[in-house]
């Protein structure tokens, strides 16, 4: 076993040993994902989010790639795909981080200090500068809308039938769960 696995494979194992819940997506400890709570005294605080991680072969000398997989509203998150401002990451990595870093220090840093001058999402970057109080509104409004903690489970479309199922029978199907019930 080569340098590099050996320290995908102790990152991997002292994120799991941190209470992260970690879901692997193969034997290859690449590619996995992270149930990740927003912070603590932020518009976020009470949301839970899917983090998908891939790890590069060159890790960790090359830091690895994040995205949220479950929606967020935030100028440096693209809305659509969920990836992260690389920046962020990768103007600071050095192989003295491991994983528990990025959930402990770089995603929270994240949320709490967004950068608008910078953005993935420019709606989101404008209504900060613009409208502070209406921005940290619609923040808590996604967190209410895509990151409860039923939310990060599987995605819509990795759901059995048996989920689906059993999620709540006064909903047709995810969409209309999202968007609530119809007027009477």
């Amino acid at each position: 076993m080569s340098s590099p696995s050996k320290r995908r494979e102790m990152d991997l194992m002292k994120l799991m040993m941190s209470d992260y819940k970690v879901e692997m997506v193969n034997d290859v400890m690449q590619e996995f994902y992270v149930e990740f709570n927003g912070p603590k005294d932020s518009p976020y605080q009470g949301g839970v989010w899917r983090i998908r991680v891939e790890l590069p072969d060159a890790y960790p000398y090359k830091s690895p790639s994040i995205g949220f997989v479950n929606k967020i509203y935030h100028p440096n998150v693209d809305e659509m795909s969920g990836s992260v401002c690389l920046d962020v990451i990768n103007q600071t990595w050095s192989p003295m981080f491991d994983l528990v870093n990025v959930f402990e220090v770089f995603l929270p840093q994240l949320l709490l200090y967004p950068n608008p001058s910078d953005p993935l999402n420019g709606e989101a970057a404008a209504l900060m500068m613009r409208d502070r109080t209406a921005y940290e509104q619609r923040v808590k409004e996604y967190c209410e809308k895509y990151a409860k903690p039923d939310d990060v489970g599987a995605k819509p479309e990795e759901k059995s039938s048996d989920e689906e199922l059993s999620d709540d029978d006064d909903y047709a199907s995810e969409d209309e769960q999202v968007a609530g019930k119809a007027d009477p």
